[in-house]
């Protein structure tokens, strides 16, 4: 009998599916990671004729939920990065992994949010945000409890049923961003999301943004031109250079975790936005 107790004890204990709770805390803990590793990577376009180099020897780490954006000029290559570290662009050298796993095409750990509206128009804002869990094979029940999440978090609940030609550019951006957490991704990949944007809605995009990143717990690498914004967003800001695109540096962002309107104005914001604009200009 006391020995059936120690045996017992020293067992692991098991869910209903039979596996341990090691096991399962473990795929807990896997499921929130999104590191990415990007080493020595390089990207040459070449036809019979000519032959242009777009990126070399990029080494990058972006550690879990890390918001990292990158910056430089047109043409450097960052949308290429972006496309590789995606899986919809092959490198020519180098390695990107994602939590130790080789990126070799696209993948649902990666969402994908690009400048343009990549919404689908005959879908109402509930079925663009159900679209990916619907592919799937989620259930009913559980599209519209992800769905409803979503459109909370974006605070589109009275436009669920609308069509994106009814939404403004800002919302319409909303429901991209949230259609891409929707598969719950590991990272998520922002292509000058807000570019398109007028001033006013793009700094208020950029709150969303921050509020929706602290809620997912979602590892963000972000593209802009605007390095206020890539001030504003980021705990870090990589530049990049052109002919061909490399990182000349990377900056740790000094500022407060909470993004409040007023930190544009602390003395740390302005000298790194002055740093940086420098860094690029030259």
């Amino acid at each position: 009998m006391e020995a059936a107790k120690r045996t017992a004890e020293a067992a692991p204990l098991q869910d209903k599916a039979g596996r341990s709770v090691r096991a399962v805390e473990t795929d807990k803990a896997s499921a929130q990671r999104g590191e990415i590793a990007i080493s020595g990577l390089s990207k040459v376009y070449e036809t019979k004729k000519s032959r242009f180099e777009a990126l070399r020897g990029i080494d990058l780490n972006v550690r879990t939920n890390e918001f990292v954006t990158i910056v430089g000029p047109s043409g450097c290559g960052k949308s290429t990065l972006l496309r590789i570290v995606a899986g919809l662009d092959e490198l020519s050298e180098g390695l990107v992994t994602l939590d130790g796993e080789e990126v070799i095409g696209p993948g649902a750990e990666r969402g994908m949010v690009f400048q343009g509206y990549t919404l689908f128009p005959w879908l109402t804002v509930r079925e663009n945000i159900e679209y990916g869990p619907k592919l799937k094979g989620i259930s009913t029940l559980e599209r519209r409890a992800i769905s409803n999440h979503f459109l909370k978090v974006i605070k589109l609940e009275s436009f669920a049923n609308a069509y994106p030609k009814q939404l403004s550019g800002g919302m319409k951006q909303r429901v991209a961003i949230a259609r891409a957490l929707a598969n719950r991704p590991k990272v998520l990949l922002m292509d000058e999301p807000f570019g398109a944007l007028d001033a006013q809605t793009k700094l208020e995009m950029q709150e969303m943004l921050l509020e929706v990143w602290e809620k997912e717990k979602t590892t963000v690498l972000f593209i802009t031109h605007d390095i206020d914004e890539a001030v504003f967003l980021s705990q870090r800001v990589v530049v990049m250079g052109a002919g061909p695109g490399r990182i000349l540096k990377t900056f740790d962002v000094m500022l407060p975790a909470q993004r409040t309107p007023e930190v544009r104005e602390l003395p740390e914001f302005l000298a790194l936005k002055r740093e940086l604009g420098l860094l690029l200009k030259h």
